[in-house]
C-alpha cells in the first residue's frame, strides 16, 4: 500500500503566491459574476509545489513540481489559452519520476493540441495480480512483516513488487464538430514498457539482516511466470505504438473545477503489429462526468465520474491493463487504485481486460477571498469510488514440464494454493473518505484526501491511503 505524507503543509500553502510573469500589456481586471466579485486573471501565472513525501519501499520522495498558466488577455479565463505542467521527483532508493505536459488553444486554428512526455522509472511497482479479488493478497504476512517487534517474519511487502521503467509520449489533437460542445478526437501514443523482478539488494538495503527479503520467497510476479499467466513474449515489455480516435461531448462551465455541465468522451485505442506494436492489441474506453450544481457560485456541487476500459479480442499486453486511457491534456494514469483512479486501495490492485470504475462526489466550496490579488478559496469533500473486473485474464495454469523440469510439481502446488485463497470471481471494490482543497484562480488545486476500503474483503484492498496531490480527481 502506497501512502503518502507532504512534510510541511504551511510551505505549500505560501508557496503557490503567484510569481507573475506579465507580458506587455497584462492587466488585473475584475469581473462582476452572479453574486460575487472575482479578479480576471491575464498573462501568465505560476503554482510551484514542493513534493516531499515517503514509501515504506521505495523510500523518501524529495522532488517539486511547477504549473504554468496563460490567461493571455483575460477573455478566456478561468480557462487557459496555454499551460505546462513539470514535475521532477527522486526517491532515496533509486526510483524517479518525470513529467512534462504542454497544452495549447490558439495554436492551430480550431483545433486544441495536446502533447505529454512521462518517465517513471519505478524500483517496487505495485503488482497484485490479475482480476481482483480473484488473486489473493496476504494481509496478514504483510502486516507481520512490518512489525518491527516481530523478529520471525521478514519484510513480505516485496512479493507484491515488480521493476518497472515507463516511458510515454503523446500528442493529442481535438476540434469542433458542434457548436463547441460536440468535439473529435485524435491522437498518437507512444509508450515503452521495460518490466522484471525486483532487485533485492536495494529493496533489503537498510533493513536488519532478519527483515530482509529473501532470495528463497520468489515475488507473485516471478509466480505468474513460472504459472503461464504472463507470457515469455510479453513478460519484460515492449513497445507500443498506438493510435486513439474518438468523440467528446463538452459543456462544462469551466475545467480546472467544473460546477455543471457534462463531459462526456469515447476513444477506440489501435495498437497494431504494422505500427511498431510489440505485441499488438486493440481497447477502447469509454468515460461519463456529471456536474451538478446545489448551491450556485460553486458552493455545493454533486460530481460523479462512470468509466469502462475494455479490450477487443481476448487478450492485451498485461502492462497496458492498468492503464486509464485518456485524449486531451491530461496523460494515462495507472490503476485502479491510487489517487487518479480508486482513492483508498492500493495501486494497481484491480487489473483485467474488461475493467468498470465509478466516482462519486459532494464538493463543498466554504470560503473564498482574494489574497495577493490571487482568487483563494477553500473547499472540503466526500466521495466514494468503486472498481469492479468484468472481464478477466485467462488465469489457467500453464507451466509444462519441458520448461519446470523436476519443479513441476511443486510449482503446480504452489499455484493450486494460491488460487484456492482467492475468489472465483473478482466483487466490486468500494472506498470512502473526505479531502480538503486549496484553489488559486480555479486552476491551480491542492488536494489532501484520505480514502479507506470497505466491505467483508476491505482487507484484500489495504489499510486505506492518504494522498497530497494537485487538481480534482476529474
Amino acid at each position: 500500500m502506497k501512502i503518502r505524507y507532504i512534510v510541511s503543509l504551511l510551505l505549500v500553502l505560501f508557496a503557490v503566491q503567484s510569481v507573475e510573469a506579465k507580458s506587455k500589456k497584462t492587466t488585473e481586471q475584475s469581473a462582476q459574476t452572479e453574486d460575487k466579485k472575482e479578479i480576471v486573471k491575464t498573462g501568465y501565472n505560476f503554482g510551484p509545489l514542493p513534493a516531499v513525501a515517503f514509501d515504506a519501499d521505495k523510500g523518501f520522495q524529495l522532488g517539486a513540481l511547477l504549473n504554468i498558466y496563460d490567461f493571455g488577455d483575460g477573455s478566456t479565463y478561468p480557462n487557459t489559452r496555454q499551460q505546462w505542467y513539470i514535475e521532477a521527483s527522486f526517491f532515496t532508493k533509486g526510483s524517479q519520476q518525470y513529467i512534462l505536459s504542454y497544452d495549447n488553444r490558439f495554436l492551430i486554428p480550431g483545433v486544441r493540441w495536446s502533447s505529454a512526455l512521462t518517465i517513471f522509472n519505478d524500483k517496487a511497482m505495485d503488482f497484485y495480480g490479475f482480476n481482483g479479488y480473484m488473486s489473493y493478497f496476504d494481509h496478514e504476512k504483510v502486516a507481520a512483516g512490518k512489525d518491527k517487534k516481530n523478529e520471525d517474519m521478514y519484510i513480505y511487502t516485496p512479493k507484491y513488487r515488480l521493476n518497472r521503467l515507463a516511458i510515454l509520449f503523446k500528442s493529442d489533437f481535438v476540434g469542433n464538430i458542434w457548436d463547441k460542445k460536440l468535439f473529435w478526437e485524435a491522437g498518437y501514443h507512444f509508450s515503452y514498457f521495460k518490466q522484471g523482478a525486483i532487485n533485492r539488494e536495494k529493496i533489503n538495503k537498510n533493513k536488519a539482516e532478519h527483515k530482509m527479503f529473501p532470495d528463497s520467497e520468489k515475488t507473485l510476479f516471478e509466480q505468474y511466470r513460472e504459472w503461464g499467466l504472463i507470457s515469455d513474449e510479453e513478460a519484460d515489455g515492449g513497445l507500443n505504438s498506438t493510435i486513439r480516435a474518438g468523440l467528446l461531448f463538452d459543456t462544462r462551465d469551466k475545467e480546472g473545477a467544473p460546477s455543471r455541465g457534462i463531459w462526456a468522451e469515447a476513444h477506440i485505442i489501435a495498437a497494431p503489429k504494422w505500427l511498431g506494436t510489440t505485441n499488438p492489441y486493440y481497447r477502447y474506453s469509454a468515460t461519463f462526468r456529471h456536474y451538478i450544481p446545489v448551491i450556485k457560485n460553486d458552493v455545493l456541487t454533486i460530481a460523479y465520474r462512470l468509466n469502462y476500459e475494455g479490450t477487443i479480442g481476448k487478450n492485451a499486453p498485461y502492462y497496458v491493463c492498468p492503464y486509464l486511457t485518456t485524449v486531451g491534456p491530461q496523460y494515462d494514469r495507472d490503476g485502479m487504485g491510487g489517487y487518479r483512479t480508486v482513492r483508498g486501495i492500493m495501486r494497481n490492485r484491480v487489473q483485467g481486460l474488461d475493467v468498470a470504475s465509478y466516482n462519486a462526489e459532494i464538493r463543498w466550496r466554504f470560503v473564498n477571498f482574494t489574497l495577493w490579488k490571487q482568487n483563494i478559496a477553500f473547499g472540503l469533500n466526500l466521495f466514494s469510488d468503486g472498481t469492479y473486473v468484468t472481464r478477466g485474464r485467462d488465469m489457467e495454469f500453464k507451466g509444462t514440464v519441458e520448461k519446470l523440469g523436476l519443479d513441476y510439481l511443486k510449482v503446480r502446488a504452489e499455484y493450486d494454493e494460491y488460487m484456492s485463497k482467492g475468489q472465483e470471481k473478482d466483487l466490486p471494490h468500494i472506498t470512502v473518505g473526505a479531502g480538503l482543497r486549496f484553489i488559486m484562480n480555479q486552476n491551480f488545486i491542492v488536494a489532501f484526501e484520505y480514502g479507506l476500503p470497505v466491505g467483508q474483503l476491505r482487507k484484500q484492498d489495504g489499510k486505506g491511503a492518504f494522498y497530497i496531490n494537485t487538481g480534482y480527481l476529474f
